[in-house]
């Protein structure tokens, strides 16, 4: 009882008038003498002993020599009377500086980057928050690629992703709101959306949910953080969009969604969404609306057919009676001694060998391992009798569909409902098609996002909504944002 009671009155200790107990604190809180990157720097300016505290590698050097440089050339008399205000206001020439009265909240700080300045006398800590991080520049996401627009995507610093959407979003009362997650890991999170828009309760309850984490660290970043707000864990489906472009962050943005952005990833968290949310992509958007039209259906027949294109063949092979006899070609002409259903479930998770291999092989191999895989899945495969020729075309259609689904997370649920119908289908054949089918649709009506239903607006039904969906409409056609978000301003 004894310890904890310690530890209690430790996170509640206030700052001293006395540096020494500071010091003592900071020191042994911060492990200065144990870890190398944690510089304590114990100074005299104006005949008063000061502490600097933080850590080599976030700090801006030059901004830091700047600040003692002119700190070392003050006088006694230049800190008389009220000193925290004389050097807050006056003598640290720098934008972000702020003062905490809790040692707990300078420990926190210095380790996310600020500098910490301790002076003698004063009951309270200066914090500066001249940090950087390392960080690459904002370079075009290979996910979310587009021939025509924007080549700069978001990065793994925080502030750096506020910016890019802050340039496209210029609105007053657009909102970055920051907070911190993880007991040990203090990762930095900003909840970002438009006042004027966004409904305030779903604003709320995002932030009570982000609030309610309990855990050390997120390790994974930004889907940590889905996987506490949004639940349904054993649900394949997503419930959060993510995306590496600052443009459809924005876009959202005005639409009344909510944005998260995680420090340490360059993927910002869309929120509520859709299943329809998930087949969009910003290509369809930087064509005429024709185009993009025509390039939204290639891409919801290519989704369609990721899905149920190997049940429904599987299906047509195993009860041959049910194909018309204008389609009879698409059977199987020839038959192996290995099931049918055991061939796809091979080539499914022989295409999840490849994918895992391709992305743990150098780019310079990357075509040496295209070229195995080619030969010895098509070819030889064929030959040697493991594969007939129909089970690679139509499972190379249903590979082409998964990988024109622009969300990879999408791709992936479908791709597991694959196999569940492949599988629900052999074992009742027509019936459970049918009845699998039935329980996907089910499942996805039943689905929601943060009270949003995930098929809307097949279900519930909204006609001007579904027409959106369905077709690329023009942009000044569209004078609504989408009725199920309850924005503040309906009209955009």
């Amino acid at each position: 009882m004894d310890f904890r009671g310690d530890i209690l009155e430790q996170k509640g200790k206030k700052v001293s008038n006395h540096i020494d107990e500071n010091i003592t604190f900071l020191k042994e809180a911060l492990g200065v003498e144990k870890s190398f990157d944690v510089i304590q720097l114990d100074v005299v300016y104006a005949e008063r002993k000061m502490a600097f505290y933080l850590v080599d590698g976030f700090v801006k050097d030059d901004i830091l020599h700047y600040i003692m440089r002119l700190l070392a050339r003050l006088d006694k008399e230049k800190l008389d009377g009220d000193i925290l205000s004389k050097l807050v206001k006056t003598y640290i020439p720098y934008v972000e500086v702020e003062t905490t009265d809790e040692l707990e909240k300078v420990v926190d700080a210095v380790l996310a980057g600020p500098t910490a300045l301790v002076v003698d006398g004063v009951d309270k800590v200066i914090i500066i928050d001249a940090r950087t991080y390392p960080v690459r520049g904002p370079q075009e996401p290979d996910i979310e690629r587009v021939v025509r627009g924007s080549r700069d995507g978001f990065v793994e610093t925080l502030v750096f992703n506020t910016a890019l959407i802050r340039r496209r979003v210029r609105d007053r009362t657009l909102r970055m709101e920051y907070l911190q997650v993880g007991k040990r890991s203090k990762t930095d999170i900003v909840v970002s959306y438009i006042e004027d828009i966004a409904d305030p309760e779903l604003v709320t309850k995002i932030k009570d949910s982000l609030t309610k984490i309990e855990t050390d660290g997120l390790p994974m970043a930004e889907k940590t953080v889905e996987e506490f707000i949004s639940g349904r864990h054993w649900n394949p489906y997503p419930l959060v969009r993510y995306t590496e472009r600052p443009d459809v962050a924005a876009t959202h943005l005005f639409e009344g969604h909510v944005c998260i952005i995680v420090d340490g990833s360059p993927s910002v968290i869309i929120t509520p969404t859709t299943f329809w949310h998930h087949l969009q992509h910003a290509e369809e958007y930087r064509n005429k609306p024709i185009v993009g039209a025509y390039l939204r259906f290639v891409r919801f027949l290519a989704v369609w057919a990721s899905v149920f294109m190997l049940p429904l063949w599987y299906l047509f092979a195993i009860q041959p009676e049910l194909v018309p006899k204008s389609l009879s070609y698409i059977g199987p002409n020839t038959s192996t001694n290995v099931p049918l259903i055991i061939q796809f479930l091979i080539i499914e998770i022989g295409l999840d060998m490849l994918r895992m291999a391709a992305i743990h092989t150098p780019s310079a191999l990357a075509t040496a391992l295209g070229l195995v895989a080619a030969l010895m899945i098509g070819q030889v495969g064929v030959e040697v009798g493991l594969f007939i020729n129909e089970v690679i075309l139509y499972f190379a259609i249903a590979a082409i569909g998964t990988f024109a689904t622009p969300s990879y997370e999408m791709s992936l649920a479908n791709r597991i409902i694959r196999i569940a119908l492949l599988i629900v289908t052999s074992m009742f054949h027509s019936y459970g098609f049918i009845i699998g089918s039935c329980l996907l649709i089910i499942l996805l009506t039943r689905m929601n996002s943060f009270g949003v239903p995930y098929f809307w607006p097949f279900i519930p039904f909204n006609n001007r909504a579904f027409r959106d969906v369905l077709l690329r409409s023009p942009i000044p056609l569209k004078h609504k944002r989408p009725r199920v978000l309850h924005t503040k301003d309906p009209d955009r």
